[in-house]
C-alpha cells in the first residue's frame, strides 16, 4: 500500500466514539480534514477542518496531494460517497479507506430486511424517475435523500408513479443517539419536523411497475407517429439483444422507443436524429423513463456525428437504411457488433434482401393484422409488412 497521504474515513451519527482505532487514528494524524459541515462537528475537526466546496468537487483535496489530509464521508465513502469520485484522481498507493456501515446497512438492521432482497438508491443527487426500472410488485427500496424536505416530495412521486399504497418509513440520524424512524402511507403523508441526514425505506404495493419483457404499451412514450410499433419493437430487442452495460447505436431513433428500452435492459444509447422536434421526444421520453443519465441525443446527420462516438456494441436502423450508410458502418464496426436494419419501404426490402445475401445472417418479414371495428362487428386490418435484417458483424 505504500505510504498513503489520503485517508477517506467513513463517519457515522455515532461520531467519535463509533470509529474504530484504525479509522480514528488516521483522522488524528490528519493536518487537513475535509467534509460536510455535520461531519466536521461530528468529528471535532476543528481549525483543521475545511468544508467542501458548493458546488462540489475534489479539486482542494488533490492540491494538497503529499500532505496529510483525511476526508469525512458518511458511512462507506464507495456507496454514493465521495470516495470514488476522489480515486479516479489518485493511484492505488496514494490512499487507504477505512468504511463504517453505510445507511443502507443500518437502515436494513433497523428494519430487519435481508439486504440481498431490496435495492439501495443514492436520490440526494438524482431524480425521482431513476426508479422507474426498478419499482415491482412488492419490492424493497432504501434511498438516500437530499434534505428535510425530499421525504415529501418522494411520497409525492410514488402516488404520481402509481405507488400511493407504498408504505414508507424516514429514517433520521441513523446509527446515533438522536435516530429517528417514522412510518406512514405515500397517499397519505404527514410526518413533518424531519431532520437530516434522512432516508425512505419503502415497501412498494402489488399491481406496479414496468413490465420486464421487451414491448412497452406505443402510448407510454411521447411520439409524433414515427415510432417501431410495440409487436415490431419487441422482436427488433430480441434480435439486439441488450445486455447490461452495452453501448447501442440507435439511427434514426424517432421517438427513441427502442432506446428507452434498451437503456431500460441495463444499457447504454447514443439516439441519432435529424428532426429537431423527435429529438426533443427522445429527450422527453428519456426523461419521463428515468433514464437521461444513459441516454444521449445527438440531432443531425448521423454519418457526420456517427465517427465522433464511442464504438457500439449494437446499432440499430430503424428508418432510412441506404446502401451508403450501411457500407460506412461495415468500414467502421468492429467484428462482433450486432447490427439490425428494419425497412418499410420496397426499396430498403431489396437493399436488405441483398445485403443479407452477401453478409449473412437472419432475414425476417413481419406481418400483422389486428382487429379493427368493421360495421358492428370486427375484421383484421393488415399493416405494412416489416422487413428486419439482423447479423453479427
Amino acid at each position: 500500500m505504500g505510504n498513503p497521504w489520503l485517508s477517506i474515513i467513513g463517519l457515522n451519527e455515532d461520531s467519535l466514539a463509533g470509529l474504530p482505532a484504525a479509522s480514528r487514528q488516521a483522522l488524528d494524524a490528519a493536518d487537513v480534514v475535509f467534509g460536510g459541515p455535520r461531519h466536521l462537528e461530528l468529528a471535532e475537526a476543528g481549525v483543521r477542518g475545511r468544508p467542501w466546496p458548493v458546488p462540489f468537487t475534489v479539486d482542494p483535496v488533490i492540491a494538497l496531494r503529499g500532505q496529510r489530509v483525511a476526508v469525512l464521508a458518511s458511512g462507506d465513502p464507495f456507496w454514493h460517497g465521495a470516495g470514488g469520485s476522489l480515486v479516479q484522481y489518485l493511484a492505488p498507493t496514494e490512499w487507504r479507506a477505512f468504511p463504517a456501515p453505510s445507511t443502507f446497512s443500518l437502515a436494513a438492521a433497523a428494519l430487519g430486511w435481508r439486504m440481498e432482497e431490496i435495492t439501495c438508491h443514492g436520490l440526494h443527487a438524482a431524480p425521482y424517475n431513476r426508479l422507474h426500472a426498478v419499482l415491482a410488485p412488492h419490492g424493497r427500496l432504501i434511498c438516500l435523500l437530499r434534505d428535510a424536505n425530499a421525504p415529501a416530495e418522494f411520497a409525492r412521486w410514488l402516488v404520481n408513479a402509481g405507488c400511493g399504497g407504498a408504505d414508507i418509513t424516514v429514517l433520521e440520524r441513523l446509527g446515533g443517539p438522536k435516530e429517528r424512524l417514522r412510518n406512514c402511507r405515500a397517499n397519505s403523508f404527514d410526518i413533518d419536523d424531519i431532520v437530516a441526514p434522512v432516508a425512505c425505506a419503502v415497501e412498494l404495493p402489488g399491481g406496479i411497475g414496468l413490465p420486464r419483457t421487451a414491448g412497452l404499451a406505443d402510448d407510454r412514450f411521447t411520439h409524433d407517429g414515427q415510432i417501431t410499433k410495440r409487436p415490431v419493437r419487441a422482436l427488433t430487442l430480441a434480435a439486439l439483444g441488450p445486455r447490461r452495460g452495452e453501448l447501442l447505436w440507435d439511427i434514426g431513433a424517432g421517438s427513441g422507443s427502442v432506446s428507452v428500452e434498451w437503456c431500460l435492459a441495463g444499457g447504454r444509447a447514443i439516439a441519432f436524429e435529424q428532426n429537431a422536434a423527435r429529438c426533443q421526444n427522445i429527450s422527453d421520453n428519456a426523461n419521463n423513463f428515468g433514464i437521461e443519465h444513459v441516454l444521449s441525443v445527438i440531432e443531425g446527420d448521423s454519418t457526420q456525428n456517427i465517427p465522433k462516438q464511442p464504438l457500439p456494441d449494437a446499432v440499430f436502423i430503424g428508418g432510412g437504411a441506404r446502401k451508403p450508410l450501411l457500407e460506412f458502418l461495415f468500414t467502421l464496426l468492429p467484428s462482433g457488433t450486432r447490427l439490425v436494419a428494419n425497412g418499410v419501404t420496397l426499396e430498403t426490402e431489396a437493399l436488405l434482401a441483398e445485403v443479407h445475401a452477401t453478409r449473412g445472417g437472419d432475414l425476417l418479414r413481419i406481418e400483422l393484422a389486428p382487429a379493427v371495428p368493421l360495421g358492428g362487428m370486427r375484421g383484421w386490418t393488415p399493416a405494412r409488412p416489416v422487413v428486419q435484417w439482423s447479423v453479427t458483424l
